[in-house]
C-alpha cells in the first residue's frame, strides 16, 4: 500500500477568522491559537507541565494532563480514573515512537498535524491505540483521498485490520468502481486469498462493461503461482457471467484455455454458457419473459442517464426513460411524477435526487419544482421558484441549483435564483446581464457559464459567466453563430456549445469557448 503525498493542514482547521486567530475541533467550535500556542511553549519549556510520557525509544515528553485529556479518551482515562492510589503523572507509553509523538503532541495543542505518505499507517495506528479521533480520521481522510489502482487494495486491506469500517467501505467502492485499472495495474491483487477474489469478481456492483476483464484478471492471478492456483479456476468461473461474452472470444479463449480443458469440473460449466449462448438467438425472439440464468444476470450499472418529460406526440409528458451505459439500453421507469406532465424544463442532480425545475404543461408556465429519488423511486414536491420559467437554464455548482432566465409566458427573463436543498429555499442573485430564454449553462472553475438563447426578439451569439463569491455576471467574448436550443457543457477546462437553433434554420455542429 502506497500513497502519494499531500497537504492534509487544510482538514485541520474549520475556522478561518480573525487571520487565523482561532482552531476548531471536529464538532466545530472554536479556540484562540495564540492561547494553544502559548500552551504549546510552555510544554516544550517544561513550563507548568504536570505529567511526563516516556517512551521505550527513549523520548521523553513533559505534558499537560488536562490538554491531552481533552482530544484523547485513553488519556482521560488514564489520568482521571479512581483505580490508581495515585495520581498518575510518569507514563511509559509502548510500541509509540519519538517522531510519531512529536505529531500527535502538536495535533493536541494545535490542531495542526502534518500526515503524508511516510507517516499515514504509523500515526493511524498510534492515533487508533490512544483514541484521539481527531487524527484517526484525518489519516482515514488521506487514504481515502489518495485512492489509486496501486494502492486501493492494500488501503481495504489495512482499514478492515484496523476496524476503519468507512474508509474500508470506500476502498471496497473505489475497487469495483475502477475494476478494469485495478485489474491491470495492481500488485496487490495478485497477492489476494481466493476468499477475498472470489466474491470480488463475483460482486454485481463490479464496474466492467465487458466480462473479458474480469477473466483476463482471473488469468492474471493463476499464472502469479499457477501450480497452487489452477485448481481454483472451477470457483472462479463460476462468479464470471460468461453467457454474458462475446461467443467469439468464449469458443477461442476460455472454452480452450489449458486451466479449463484440464480440469474436468470445468465442463458443466462450459456446457451450460454454450448452450446458453447457441440458444441466445432463439430467446430473444420469445415473447414474454423469459428467465436469465446465472451466468448471464447483469452486473449492476455505474452510470444511469435519465429522460424525464418532455414534448412528445404533439403535447407534453411526463415519461421516464433510462439509459445503461453498460448494457447499451434504454429501459422504462414506472414510477412518473404523478402531478402530470412537464416539458421545456431543467434537470439537476445532487446526490441521488433529481430535480425537475419550472417548465410547461401545455396550459400553464411553473415555477414549481419537483424532486425524484433514484434510489427509492419517489417523487415529492419542493420550494417553488420566485419566478415561473420555462425553457429555463439550469446549473449545479457547490451543491446548490442555479435556474437563470426562461419564459413566463409574458416576458424572457434575465433573473436568476440559486436552490439550498438542506434549506429547502430559493433565494434571488444577480441578474444576467441581458434576457434569455432557451439558453444552456455549465460550470467551470467554480463559476458558471450561460451560453446563447432568445430574447424574444432574436437569437443570440452573446454569453456571460456568474461568480458566486463576488454575486456578479460578466459577458464575456460572443459566438461566432447566434444559437437557441443550444446544449453546452464543460471538458477538460473548456466549455463546448453544441447544436444550434436560429430563428429561421437548424444546424449542427460545435464551438469551444
Amino acid at each position: 500500500m502506497d500513497a502519494e503525498p499531500t497537504t492534509s493542514n487544510k482538514k485541520n482547521e474549520k475556522c478561518n477568522i480573525n487571520n487565523q486567530r482561532l482552531i476548531a475541533e471536529n464538532g466545530g467550535r472554536c479556540m484562540s491559537t495564540q492561547a494553544m500556542q502559548s500552551l504549546y511553549d510552555f510544554r516544550q519549556n517544561n513550563l507548568l507541565c504536570d505529567a511526563v510520557l516516556r517512551l521505550e525509544d527513549g523520548g521523553v515528553f513533559p505534558i499537560h494532563r488536562a490538554i491531552l485529556s481533552a482530544c484523547s479518551a485513553y488519556f482521560r482515562a488514564l489520568f482521571t480514573t479512581t483505580l490508581h492510589s495515585r495520581e498518575k503523572t510518569d507514563v511509559l507509553l509502548p510500541d509509540v515512537t519519538s517522531p510519531i509523538m512529536n505529531l500527535l503532541l502538536e495535533y493536541a495543542y494545535l490542531r495542526s498535524i502534518d500526515v503524508n505518505r511516510e507517516n499515514v499507517c504509523e500515526l493511524l495506528i498510534t492515533a487508533d491505540y490512544l483514541s484521539i479521533i481527531g487524527v484517526l480520521d484525518l489519516c482515514c481522510d488521506y487514504l481515502r483521498d489518495n485512492l489509486a489502482p496501486e494502492n486501493c487494495i492494500g488501503v481495504m486491506t489495512f482499514a478492515r485490520q484496523h476496524f476503519c469500517k468507512k474508509l474500508e467501505n470506500d476502498a471496497y467502492r473505489f475497487i469495483v468502481g475502477h475494476f478494469v485499472e485495478v485489474s491491470q495495474r495492481s500488485e496487490e491483487i495478485l497477492h489476494l486469498p481466493i476468499e477475498e477474489l472470489r466474491p470480488l469478481v463475483g460482486a454485481d456492483e463490479l464496474n466492467v462493461k465487458s466480462e473479458q476483464t474480469v477473466w483476463e484478471l482471473v488469468l492474471r492471478w493463476i499464472n502469479h503461482d499457477p501450480e497452487a492456483r489452477k485448481d481454483y479456476i472451477v470457483d472462479l468461473m463460476k462468479n464470471i457471467r460468461l453467457g454474458l461474452l462475446d461467443t467469439q472470444f468464449f469458443l477461442e479463449n476460455v472454452k480452450d484455455h489449458p486451466y479449463v480443458v484440464g480440469n474436468d469440473a470445468c465442463r458443466p460449466i462450459i456446457i451450460e454458457t454454450l448452450k446458453f449462448l447457441y440458444d441466445l438467438e432463439m430467446i430473444t425472439q420469445k415473447d414474454g419473459e423469459v428467465p436469465t440464468p446465472e451466468i448471464a444476470r447483469p452486473r449492476v450499472p455505474h452510470e444511469i442517464l435519465f429522460a424525464i418529460g418532455g414534448w412528445s406526440g404533439g403535447s407534453p409528458t411526463n415519461y421516464i426513460e433510462t439509459y445503461d451505459t453498460r448494457a447499451d439500453r434504454w429501459i422504462p421507469i414506472e414510477e412518473t411524477d404523478p402531478t402530470g406532465p412537464r416539458a421545456y424544463h431543467g434537470l439537476a442532480v445532487i446526490g441521488f435526487d433529481i430535480y425537475v425545475i419550472g417548465g410547461f404543461d401545455g396550459v400553464d408556465y411553473f415555477n414549481s419544482c419537483r424532486c425524484f429519488n433514484a434510489v427509492t423511486k419517489v417523487w415529492r414536491e419542493v420550494a417553488p421558484m420566485n419566478a415561473r420559467r420555462c425553457y429555463v437554464s439550469v446549473a449545479v455548482l457547490n451543491n446548490l441549483v442555479y435556474a437563470m432566465g426562461g419564459y413566463d409566458g409574458y416576458h424572457r427573463q434575465k433573473t436568476a435564483e440559486r436552490y439550498n436543498y438542506k434549506t429547502n429555499q430559493w433565494s434571488l442573485i444577480a441578474s444576467m446581464n441581458v434576457q434569455r430564454s432557451d439558453a444552456s449553462a455549465t460550470t467551470l472553475n467554480d463559476k458558471i457559464y450561460i451560453t446563447g438563447g432568445f430574447d424574444g426578439h432574436d437569437c443570440m451569439n452573446t454569453a456571460e459567466v456568474y461568480d458566486p463569491s463576488t454575486n456578479q455576471w460578466t459577458m464575456i467574448t460572443a459566438m461566432r453563430s447566434r444559437r437557441s436550443g443550444v446544449s453546452c457543457i464543460s471538458y477538460h477546462g473548456c466549455v463546448y456549445v453544441i447544436g444550434i437553433k436560429t430563428c429561421t434554420y437548424y444546424k449542427k455542429f460545435y464551438y469551444i469557448i
